[in-house]
């Protein structure tokens, strides 16, 4: 097929879903890399959809994955195979007493759906609270406590979704006498909405702990212990979805931890994966119990389905063989030393954020004014794909183009460095045109 033919085909066959397609096609990926059809190495700074943790093609997920469609790859949901069970007690072992139990499903949509459900059936409330500038998935129940996109000509969401003030150190309103970001009155402020407008039917607290599709925000030392506080006093349970941050991504095995909390339940996915569809909810027996006692219902074509179980299973050991963990720990003081290095050296970089390899920028007209750099963001995009960097920016309403960074855990230092000497000559060049 000819380069034309396959634009023309995918203009006339293919449904629209987001954005506009990247104009290359691509071909093959290995490793660090994607390669389009004329042969061009692009380096992939968001591992694919934020899932490739360990680079693409990784030999061991290879191996998993030939095997397992040659012996046991898909059941009738009733049934349970060895990888389910295995793959569930590793999980656990990797996570704080109390999170116990582990159902195996495909997307982090679907994860997210599990556990409202189950947050629902369990309190008996019906009312769901989440960030103002949240992604949690596309599906109905995810959908509804999704606010940074999709929200408009669908008709009504699903009734009883709240939403706090995400607490964005660089844009938020909320300041101290200093300057500093206040995010205590900050979250005051919000759950006093909350308790307003709440018919007193609240069941969970849904958030991530960085959000990255909301810009990569981290949240303030402290706001996650303070929150698990008030969803326990207003009887919530407290989701942690973890799609992005966990299984290392941010140089500890799950972004939660540097809180010191624990949460009801716990959502996996993309980097569960490692670019497979494979997601996990993971919640406590007591939870669990007396969910199955009410009725939990959620009988899907592809839960506890064996290939992705064993996908998984091997993601977790290679991640600990390899030591990935400290690697991204390592490799995140690296990126964050450069982007730092950027956001003090160009006027239109107004702030470096995140952890591990889950990191970003934001760009602005100038440092002063703060004011949303839309096109620039756009321009540097493409200057990187032309020079062989894929990047992604984030664009929300009254916030500057914010740059997800996110390569795989597996990615050496010249290749991070090169990534990173691209981005930067792209921003430069892009400022001085």
């Amino acid at each position: 097929m000819t380069r034309d033919r396959f634009w023309e085909d995918a203009a006339d066959h293919v449904i629209r879903y987001g954005t506009e397609f990247s104009p290359r096609i691509i071909e093959r990926a290995a490793g660090s890399s994607i390669y389009d059809s004329e042969g061009n190495a692009i380096l992939d700074f968001t591992s694919g959809q934020m899932s490739a943790i360990l680079g693409h093609s990784h030999p061991d997920v290879v191996a998993t994955v030939t095997e397992s469609m040659t012996t046991l790859d898909h059941l009738f949901s009733g049934m349970l195979s060895r990888p389910v069970v295995d793959v569930s007690a590793r999980l656990a072992g990797t996570l704080p007493d109390g999170l116990d139990k582990v159902l195996m499903l495909t997307t982090g949509a679907e994860a997210n759906e599990a556990a409202l459900k189950m947050a629902k059936l369990a309190t008996g409330g019906y009312e769901v609270v989440s960030f103002d500038v949240s992604w949690h998935g596309m599906t109905s129940g995810a959908a509804s406590a999704t606010y940074s996109a999709g929200r408009r000509g669908y008709g009504p969401p699903m009734p009883g979704n709240l939403t706090l003030p995400t607490p964005n150190a660089y844009r938020s309103p909320f300041r101290h006498p200093d300057g500093s970001h206040d995010w205590e009155t900050e979250l005051e402020f919000g759950l006093s909405l909350i308790d307003k407008q709440s018919s007193g039917a609240l069941a969970a607290c849904m958030v991530e702990p960085i959000l990255s599709s909301g810009g990569i925000i981290e949240l303030p030392p402290g706001y996650l212990a303070r929150l698990r506080e008030e969803c326990d006093k207003r009887g919530m349970l407290l989701i942690l979805d973890e799609a992005q941050t966990g299984v290392g991504r941010t140089g500890a095995m799950y972004a939660f931890e540097r809180a010191g909390v624990v949460p009801d339940i716990l959502t996996l996915s993309k980097t569960l994966g490692a670019g497979l569809p494979v997601s996990a909810v993971v919640t406590s027996a007591a939870i669990e119990g007396l969910c199955h006692e009410r009725g939990f219902l959620f009988f899907t074509t592809h839960v506890s389905d064996p290939l992705p179980s064993a996908v998984a299973l091997t993601v977790l050991d290679v991640i600990e063989r390899d030591g990935l963990v400290a690697r991204a720990a390592q490799l995140g003081e690296v990126l964050r030393e450069r982007l730092v290095a950027m956001r003090d050296g160009i006027e239109q970089v107004g702030d470096a954020r995140g952890r591990g390899l889950l990191q970003g920028i934001e760009l602005v007209t100038d440092k002063e004014s703060k004011s949303p750099a839309d096109g620039l963001g756009r321009a540097v995009t493409s200057a990187c794909l032309d020079a062989g960097l894929h990047m992604n920016i984030v664009q929300l309403p009254g916030m500057g183009g914010i740059f997800r960074i996110a390569p795989p855990l597996t990615i050496t230092d010249d290749e991070l460095h090169q990534g990173l000497d691209i981005l930067e000559g792209s921003l430069k060049g892009a400022v001085a045109r």
